[in-house]
């Protein structure tokens, strides 16, 4: 019998991701001998076998490493998704260098007693069958406590402790929702205790809704730092009260292969053919004053950045998510369907409507789709990524929205509207990661692990960062842009304390030379400077 060789570790951590995920330890026999997570596959792997690290290492670890004849790893869209796998692997394998995960840890529950006189909502490890309601498991132990503070004040529920509320409980300005504890009897508490029951069971869109509202209204009065932490709030809200994403020895999340996605997805969606060009795009509403959007463009399952467009909502008042993605599709495709026209007879015509024209005069058997793909074939294949007017005749093999059926619905109405309606479109909608499809009334729903969903979430994440990124842009931009700049004496530090406190120059206006000068960082000298300069301007 041949000796089984020992694959060269060292040289094996190169090919290791830096992803989060979890990686495991196995002997010669092929046996899991240790599993553990890592926020950064790369660097935690490989730091087991640095020679300065194995020898500073304890003996568990010494003779872990002796005994580890391969390693294998598995990366996940997040770090809270890696201690569920771990979790999970652990139980499983039992491997003999794990103690146990510690001691059989579980994830956090919320458990509320209904036969306390005053139920108090109070973290656990394990469901009891001892008539108490339980809600979870929650993966993100941080969120959930900031979501425990979030029904504190809005709800006016105790949490932790045992008992009767105490006397600072009772005068607490916290639980005041209107009214203080020591002004309501146990039955009224108990209907403050239904409600945070009810928003921990998942009717919480219309109280996500009402914080997002919130947001946006502090962004607009300038006030960045409340906006922040409200956007914070969300995100925590959204982590508690999302689904957990559940794994199975089978199913286990793989490396990212671009092309096996690609397949994976040109077979779940039954597309004609490969999405090899996708564009996705996405609204960025946080303040009314800058509603933007974002196109990304991935090309064989990885980012073109090069082809990636942003666009400032022009024809939109206020927040309509559906009417801003109308008119971003809208100017994208007329500006193709523009560049298709311009490549096949020399000249630009003056709009899109007389492209589409064109291209039903001169070629009555071809739509816009087919002539974008005979020009396209045209090109020489070697040079279609580096052409940079190669994009300008080419339309995507797939289109992505983000959103659900309005923003499909939105989108397809001005598809059909240039002749582009043969063009396969879906909405990826956020919460559920529901896959909406024109003329389909049920949404398709892609397993959580499978290569062509998470294709789609990296492709709508990334157009989400783009488009923030650019919004952000513009909100520090108008406060660059304010007409504090020629005040003398208020320097940018100066004018953003001032924006800060009082929201907008108007308001400045209104505000007393006293009322300026208790603001941090203006004196009364300068506050006076600054109450006679807006009076003159």
């Amino acid at each position: 019998m041949d000796k089984k060789e020992k694959p060269d570790l060292a040289k094996k951590v190169h090919e290791v991701p830096h992803k989060p995920g979890v990686y495991l330890m196995r002997d010669r026999f092929n046996r899991v001998i240790y599993v553990g997570k890592a926020r950064d596959l790369r660097k935690r792997v490989g730091s087991y076998f640095m020679p300065s690290k194995v020898a500073q290492a304890d003996i568990k670890t010494r003779a872990m490493l002796d005994a580890v004849w391969d390693f294998e790893t598995h990366t996940v869209q997040s770090e809270p998704e890696s201690i569920l796998l771990e979790g999970k692997l652990i139980k499983e394998y039992r491997p003999r260098y794990n103690i146990s995960f510690r001691d059989d840890k579980r994830f956090l529950v919320v458990k509320v007693d209904p036969t306390e006189e005053w139920p108090r909502f109070r973290l656990a490890r394990f469901k009891k069958d001892d008539g108490a309601r339980y809600f979870g498991p929650y993966a993100h132990a941080g969120a959930l406590r900031q979501t425990l503070n979030f029904m504190r004040k809005k709800f006016g529920v105790l949490t932790f402790g045992r008992g009767s509320p105490t006397e600072r409980e009772l005068k607490s300005a916290t639980y005041q929702v209107p009214t203080r504890l020591s002004e309501i009897s146990a039955e009224l508490y108990r209907e403050r205790v239904a409600q945070a029951c009810d928003f921990l069971e998942g009717h919480s869109r219309e109280m996500i809704t009402a914080v997002e509202d919130e947001m946006h209204k502090a962004a607009e009065k300038l006030d960045f730092e409340k906006a922040a932490d409200l956007r914070n709030m969300l995100e925590d809200l959204r982590r508690t009260t999302k689904p957990t994403r559940r794994f199975t020895r089978h199913s286990l999340p793989s490396s990212i292969d671009p092309a096996s996605d690609v397949q994976a997805l040109a077979d779940a969606l039954q597309l004609p053919r490969l999405p090899v060009v996708m564009e996705c795009f996405d609204i960025s509403n946080i303040s009314t004053t800058h509603v933007v959007a974002s196109m990304v463009c991935f090309r064989n399952g990885v980012p073109d950045k090069d082809n990636y467009r942003r666009y400032r909502i022009r024809t939109v008042e206020g927040q309509d998510d559906f009417a801003s993605m109308a008119e971003v599709v809208r100017r994208r495709y007329s500006r193709v369907l523009l560049g298709i026209a311009e490549s096949r007879r020399g000249d630009k015509p003056e709009s899109a409507e007389e492209a589409v024209a064109l291209s039903a005069a001169e070629f009555s058997q071809e739509n816009p789709s087919e002539i974008a793909e005979r020009l396209a074939s045209q090109n020489n294949p070697q040079s279609e990524i580096r052409n940079p007017k190669f994009t300008s005749v080419r339309l995507p093999d797939l289109i992505i929205v983000d959103g659900g059926k309005g923003q499909l619905s939105s989108a397809c109405r001005e598809l059909q509207r240039l002749g582009l309606h043969e063009l396969p479109i879906i909405g990826l909608a956020k919460e559920y990661e529901e896959i909406y499809r024109p003329g389909r009334a049920l949404p398709l729903v892609l397993p959580p692990d499978s290569g062509a969903l998470r294709l789609l979430q990296r492709i709508r994440d990334e157009a989400h960062r783009f488009a923030n990124t650019y919004h952000q842009l513009l909100m520090k931009k108008r406060i660059g842009e304010s007409i504090l700049d020629d005040c003398p004496g208020v320097s940018q530090n100066r004018k953003n304390l001032l924006l800060r406190k009082f929201g907008s120059v108007n308001r400045l206006r209104k505000a007393t030379v006293e009322q300026i000068a208790a603001t941090e960082g203006i004196g009364p000298k300068l506050a006076q400077e600054v109450h006679r300069f807006l009076e003159r301007h």
